[in-house]
């Protein structure tokens, strides 16, 4: 049986104008209708459930700087350390000890089907929030726009399947004079 040709049927649905593309202020984050470019790696949309961006301390830091801070404060008041030494072993340890509270932002990218991506940028959460919640309104938007593409080519090719049903049983019909779908009961055709 040969294949209809669907494609005459299809209607693409009407789709909103694309949104402008939006950019953060360092260029690490590039967001289209249809993609999102984090740190020179592109992700399309529609392979994305969502985006979070959340604050991180980084743990390592945050022990080493406490660690050096409270040596060097317990070996200057025990007396093994001089006065100078202390201070620079303080001070170097309150540096790290800040190094670690900073922290970074971590970008989790959550992948349909796939292990989730991330990524650490820097600067201030609140500009970062921001471009997660248009990245997920658009991730939304996308999937919206795939699943009314998907359901007006399945339209379509219902439509063409049984256009080439009906004009099949139009072919196979014995009787052109008839046009009802009952066959004549009698031999006279009443």
């Amino acid at each position: 049986m040969e294949q209809p040709d669907f494609y005459s049927y299809y209607t693409p649905p009407t789709l909103p104008p694309p949104r402008p593309p939006v950019q953060s202020e360092d260029g690490r984050w590039l967001l289209t209708d249809d993609e999102l470019t984090l740190d020179g790696r592109h992700y399309s949309l529609l392979e994305l459930e969502r985006v979070s961006v959340q604050r991180v301390r980084w743990l390592l830091w945050l022990l080493t700087g406490a660690f050096v801070l409270g040596g060097s404060t317990l070996a200057f008041l025990q007396d093994w350390i001089r006065t100078t030494t202390a201070m620079l072993g303080m001070g170097l340890g309150l540096l790290v000890l800040m190094w670690g509270w900073r922290g970074a932002n971590r970008v989790r990218l959550s992948r349909l089907g796939q292990e989730a991506a991330h990524h650490a940028l820097p600067g201030e959460l609140p500009a970062w929030q921001r471009l997660a919640a248009e990245t997920n309104v658009r991730i939304h938007q996308r999937h919206q726009r795939a699943a009314q593409e998907a359901m007006a080519l399945l339209a379509a090719q219902q439509a063409a399947e049984e256009a080439a049903r009906a004009a099949a049983a139009a072919a196979a019909w014995p009787y052109p004079d008839f046009p009802t779908d009952e066959p004549p009961t009698g031999p006279s055709g009443t």
